[in-house]
């Protein structure tokens, strides 16, 4: 605590020789950086980070999730401590910080979203593709594959809307299972309830698929309450030492318009057997494998790995209808759909509301979702792309795997080697498996 205080106490002094440059000054250093673009950001993204800010100033402090290291220590004096430095030093930097962005940030962000709009635009979007996935490819052949994929995708769930609902009409099947209320629930206690059922689903399966196993637990939790309008579900790993789970995080935020048909697919692609899975292997794998490998990830494994999971989940037999398994193919549609929005935004100068308009005509998904995901894909180039990318290449490896083996394939062999080394960049994934099966001839 006392480090913490030394470090406030710094960053204070810091704030107050840049107030003391004054006004002119900070609008030199400003205009400069507006030259350079390097403080840009599109608008509606700063207005979203000006709600959040407000709402957490409006959080009473022990309600506060700055709070929450005092909930979960019992040393005498901590939390009067904790809640003095947030009152005291915490809260005032942020309202600075609110100020900054409402009165000098706000009025001269971009109106364009995608990174082509900025000076080497798009020699930075092409070096985000490579970031997020490893792979060298082009944002005009990411889009056409992605236009293909959810062509394919959109057939797929043609036969499960003519086996299980008799109508051939998938656009108006996906938009009734979002908007019914028969196929929406009606709780945030529901909600949960659904969601740990099928995580028990999973947790009971998982031997038969995965020789490596997570020891660590996952529990599912509602996001804090400043965060859940403007998130769907994600995952927070549990503690190296074992003194907390995994934790899955879901919106419950206005259940009514949450479909039943997204939550099991999302429930497995954030826990098992996704992302709690792959990641806190890698964590229990200690030192056999790099720190990078266990505390980092690349988004193409990591979540190309949570996708091919959802996939997995239908072979695992886990999804509990073909309501649920429609929303599956309905959810790998959404990211074949991020492959076509992320290079539209971009690379080809798409807008918000074209964007959204795209993602809403094959997915159906409710605005508030489409919004959500469109408003990040700005502010995180690329890495929209990882998920449908990721899925695709290790189902391509897992294919080249049975026809190189043939009867020697082992799924679960299989999953261990490519879990083994953390979510490494996929090029580094596909010299594993490659290794492993001329050693395995």
């Amino acid at each position: 605590m006392a480090r913490a205080r030394r470090r406030l106490a710094r960053g204070a002094e810091e704030n107050q020789s840049l107030a003391a440059c004054g006004p002119p000054r900070r609008h030199r250093l400003w205009d400069h950086a507006r030259r350079d673009r390097r403080l840009d950001c599109d608008a509606r993204n700063v207005q979203i980070v000006l709600n959040q800010i407000d709402t957490l100033l409006a959080t009473p402090v022990e309600q506060s999730p700055l709070y929450d290291p005092a909930r979960r220590d019992s040393t005498p004096g901590f939390g009067a401590e904790l809640a003095q430095l947030i009152e005291q030093e915490i809260i005032p930097a942020m309202r600075r910080y609110r100020e900054f962005l409402a009165a000098e940030y706000l009025g001269r962000a971009r109106t364009e979203i995608g990174v082509f709009a900025n000076p080497h635009g798009m020699d930075c979007y092409r070096a985000s593709i490579r970031a997020a996935t490893g792979l060298t490819l082009a944002p005009d052949s990411i889009h056409n594959l992605g236009l293909a994929t959810v062509e394919e995708l959109e057939d797929s769930m043609q036969v499960i809307a003519i086996r299980s609902f008799g109508t051939s009409d998938v656009s108006r099947l996906l938009e009734r299972l979002r908007s019914d209320t028969a196929f929406t629930f009606h709780t945030r206690e529901e909600m949960l309830a659904r969601a740990r059922d099928a995580l028990e689903r999973a947790r009971a399966a998982i031997p038969k698929w995965f020789g490596r196993l997570p020891r660590a637990p996952v529990v599912v939790e509602s996001y804090p309450a400043f965060r859940e309008r403007q998130s769907v579900g994600e995952w927070n790993p549990p503690a190296e030492d074992g003194s907390r789970p995994g934790i899955y995080y879901l919106s419950t935020y206005d259940p009514r318009h949450k479909a039943r048909a997204d939550l099991e697919p999302l429930s497995f692609h954030e826990t098992i057997p996704g992302h709690h899975l792959q990641g806190t292997i890698a964590l229990e794998r200690g030192d056999t494998i790099p720190a990078i490998a266990r505390y980092f990830w690349s988004p193409g494994m990591g979540e190309g790995w949570a996708e091919y999971a959802e996939q997995l989940a239908d072979e695992m037999g886990l999804y509990s209808s073909d309501t649920a398994r429609f929303g599956m193919l309905a959810d790998m549609t959404l990211s074949a759909s991020l492959l076509v929005v992320d290079t539209g935004i971009h690379a080809l100068g798409w807008t918000r509301e074209q964007s959204i308009d795209y993602i809403r005509e094959h997915t159906h998904v409710p605005l508030l979702r489409a919004e959500v995901g469109v408003d990040r894909y700005p502010v995180w180039p690329a890495q929209g792309l990882s998920y449908g990318l990721g899925r695709l290449e290790i189902r391509r490896l897992r294919a080249f795997a049975q026809r190189t083996l043939r009867g020697k394939f082992d799924i679960r062999t299989f999953h261990d080697r490519v879990l083994e080394n953390g979510a490494v960049p996929l090029p580094m994934l596909r010299a594993a498996i490659y290794r492993w099966l001329d050693a395995s001839r």
